[in-house]
């Protein structure tokens, strides 16, 4: 698989970035249109997303370096080369989810309903994402083989870029990609319910995505390791426990307290 989109000489753009980039540029479409129906004002928006995507990045990568020390202290210039890959969404989710919420205290915007815009966004570019990991061959599955890959519907292209190693892998990026795209349409309609409470939303995409995560992880074979423990496992329990608890809490809020208002 060729990691490099446009070789320009000088300069070469990875497909990596490309969709990186892609998905940041759909989650703030996505973001601005609902902020802008829910009287966000811009300028604090336009901030808010400029500087949670900028310590989210950073956070992505700091995460996956600090769980790759030894090679990194080996090897520190390549702490940059971020085209490579090593970016670990739940490294960026906290570094962001702490910019968001001291921004909006600073500016007493509700933090829960800036939360519920912020994770439509959110899983979106999740979706979009995952596939810098195809063209970096990167975030894959125990071995399998063509003919098992060709049986689930997986199209041909993607199986042939899971050639990798010398054998045939299971591409969880692509299940998780499904799944993510599913769970952003999910979100979409559920948003639109009248009775809707603020933090719903957000409780449903801890739930969503924690589960999704959990069970794809238990398949990588390149996760990032706490000891005998998958991180991003660990990650995802409390994802899913949060999330439980941030619905139950919500749908016990007062009646007026909605998000659709």
């Amino acid at each position: 698989m060729d990691k490099v989109a446009l070789d320009l000489g000088v300069v070469q753009i990875y497909w990596y970035s490309i969709f990186i980039f892609l998905g940041m540029l759909v989650a703030c479409f996505v973001i601005y249109k609902e902020s802008k129906k829910r009287g966000i004002d811009e300028d604090f928006l336009v901030n808010l997303t400029f500087n949670a995507i900028i310590l989210g990045i950073i956070g992505a990568r700091l995460y996956y370096v600090l769980f790759n020390l030894p090679y990194y202290l080996e090897n520190p210039l390549e702490i940059l080369e971020i085209w490579n890959g090593g970016l670990a969404i739940h490294g960026g989710i906290i570094a962001g989810l702490l910019f968001i919420i001291y921004y909006c205290k600073k500016h007493e915007v509700n933090i829960w309903k800036m939360l519920d815009i912020i994770v439509v966004g959110l899983i979106i570019a999740q979706a979009i994402g995952r596939w810098g990991n195809f063209f970096n061959s990167e975030a894959y599955g125990p071995i399998t083989t063509a003919a098992d890959l060709k049986s689930l519907g997986i199209p041909q292209f993607i199986i042939n870029g899971m050639y990798i190693l010398g054998d045939y892998r299971q591409p969880t990026f692509f299940y998780e990609s499904v799944w993510c795209f599913f769970g952003f349409c999910a979100m979409l309609l559920i948003r639109k319910y009248k009775y809707l409470k603020i933090g719903q939303l957000t409780g449903f995409y801890l739930l969503w995505y924690g589960i999704i995560r959990l069970i794809i992880e238990g398949m990588r074979t390149d996760s990032l390791m706490l000891g005998p423990i998958k991180m991003a496992q660990l990650v995802s329990i409390v994802f899913i426990i949060a999330g439980i608890i941030i619905f139950i809490r919500s749908v016990r809020k007062k009646e007026n307290d909605l998000y659709n208002t």
